[in-house]
């Protein structure tokens, strides 16, 4: 037989829930002993949980529960994971090549029907994002293993503000992917304080010997939003800011990340938020010009003015050209 063959011949033997010594799965499939230990430890590095146990009663058998885990997966399982591959390449997933043989295995045990339903499924199926440098990856991949292993990295990492990098070690509690970018969020031992860093922004990183502990139940997801987004305001202190205009333009608006969180009504041509007077004056105009006259303002009278001066100096800025 094949050495496949052999390697699923051996796997069922340990399926019978027995311990099967070494000796007794070469004399049934007739080959070398010393063959049978190498085929042990390729199912060992293709994930397979087999437990070897020494002594008169030794031999080996399978981790409980495992035939009966979901090992083999459904036409339905097959698509969504291969679908979701396909989300994660196109984020700039840092272990494509991992990502790659998994999803070849998938293919390679289907059977022709299901390979050809399968095909047909990711013909008609794609996401378009942005690329990311190789720079980029190759520092996603060193944070995920600093997450991981929770060991401390050098960065030297440039902000929005600075043109000019500056050096500083972090504790990456984890990593998430917001708005098209790779982000990490951890301890910054020059600000002394937790803080969130884009990858990249990240120019170089090289992990080092110090440990870290991360703090229990620590989220990064949870920590960024709650920076990005404002606390909410009390109806009494919140000014209302009412939109009307086209409706995909106000279901766009509605789903956004900001104005979702403020969202209080909604109708079919018009939406109503409640914001504090600083976020509305400050951060909300350079949202809203991004729409266009796709919506329009109706509330309050002090933002078309700020509307109307912001749109003025872009002019004149563009002008003067």
């Amino acid at each position: 037989m094949s050495k496949n063959d052999n390697m699923l011949a051996i796997l069922w033997m340990l399926n019978s829930g027995a311990k099967v010594t070494a000796k007794q799965i070469a004399e049934k499939l007739e080959i070398n002993i010393r063959t049978v230990y190498r085929y042990i430890d390729a199912l060992c590095a293709s994930g397979v949980p087999v437990i070897s146990d020494t002594g008169h009663n030794g031999g080996y058998s399978l981790l409980n529960n495992f035939i009966s885990a979901p090992l083999f997966f459904d036409i339905d399982e097959q698509k969504a994971l291969l679908h979701a591959a396909v989300f994660a390449k196109e984020s700039g997933y840092p272990f494509n090549e991992s990502l790659n043989r998994a999803t070849d295995k998938l293919k390679m045990y289907s059977n022709q029907e299901q390979e050809s339903i399968l095909n047909r499924h990711l013909a008609g199926f794609d996401v378009i994002n942005r690329d990311i440098a190789p720079s980029v990856k190759m520092t996603l991949e060193e944070l995920e293993l600093a997450v991981a292993n929770e060991y401390s990295v050098e960065v030297e990492y440039r902000t929005s503000h600075q043109e000019k990098s500056r050096s500083r070690v972090i504790d990456p509690y984890g990593m998430f992917y917001w708005n098209n970018k790779w982000y990490t969020v951890g301890f910054c031992h020059l600000r002394n304080e937790i803080r969130s860093f884009r990858a990249e922004r990240i120019l170089q990183i090289k992990r080092t010997p110090n440990i870290f502990k991360r703090p229990e139940a620590f989220s990064a997801r949870k920590f960024f939003l709650q920076n990005l987004l404002p606390d909410p305001v009390s109806e009494e202190d919140a000014i209302p800011l009412i939109i009307s205009g086209r409706s995909e333009a106000l279901d766009d608006l509605c789903i956004h990340w900001f104005f979702g969180h403020h969202l209080k009504e909604r109708s079919l041509n018009q939406a109503i938020f409640l914001l504090d007077e600083r976020t509305l004056h400050a951060d909300v105009p350079h949202y809203l010009l991004s729409y266009g006259k796709a919506i329009q303002v109706i509330e309050p009278e002090s933002l078309k003015k700020k509307l109307v001066s912001i749109a003025s100096e872009l002019m004149g800025y563009y002008q003067s050209l």
